[in-house]
C-alpha cells in the first residue's frame, strides 16, 4: 500500500523556487513570479491576480 500523505509533496524535495522579476500589467508595480514571463502575455502581481480571480 502506498503512502500518499507524505508532507504534501509526495516525498520529493524541490528546494527553493526560482523567481523571476516582472512588471504587473494592471498596476505597473515590479513583482516576482514563479515562472519565466513570456513576451506578449500579461503578468499580474499577487494583488491584481487575486482581484481578477475573485471578481
Amino acid at each position: 500500500m502506498r503512502d500518499f500523505n507524505r508532507g504534501g509533496q509526495g516525498g520529493k524535495s524541490f528546494g527553493p523556487r526560482q523567481m523571476y522579476k516582472a512588471v504587473c500589467a494592471e498596476c505597473s508595480q515590479e513583482c516576482e513570479v514563479p515562472f519565466q514571463p513570456k513576451e506578449g502575455r500579461p503578468v499580474f502581481c499577487r494583488n491584481c491576480y487575486s482581484k481578477k480571480k475573485n471578481g
